[in-house]
């Protein structure tokens, strides 16, 4: 069975960095994107960045030049570095990967807190 657990949220002073790491247990076959997304009390789930199975990336307007994602070669760790946080960044950030085979809408992660003070 397939879990995602991230780790590395807390809490950061504005313009602080943090790196998110996402590991996958169980191996995920014919992977199609790897990415995170993050999401405040009442409002829709965002995306924040993906990584296509060929490598393209792709992020949010609000983190662009500010957060890197990337994985190991693997593809059973994803990472996310985020620098200049903002208050605003501020949210629960969840790891998502989506497979061929896998559920509609992909493997979720149980999220982690990110929390950055002004």
């Amino acid at each position: 069975q397939v879990q995602l657990v991230e780790s590395g949220g807390g809490l950061v002073q504005a313009g602080g960095s943090l790196r998110l790491s996402c590991a996958a247990s169980g191996r995920i076959f014919n992977i199609i994107t790897m990415g995170w997304y993050r999401q405040v009390p009442g409002k829709q789930r965002d995306m924040v960045a993906v990584i296509t199975n060929g490598g393209t990336t792709n992020y949010g307007d609000s983190v662009k030049g500010r957060f890197t994602i990337s994985r190991d070669n693997a593809k059973t760790t994803l990472y996310l570095q985020m620098n200049s946080l903002k208050p605003e960044d501020t949210a629960v950030y969840y790891c998502n990967v989506v497979a061929i085979a896998g559920p509609r809408g992909g493997y979720w992660g149980q999220g982690t807190q990110v929390t950055v003070s002004s």
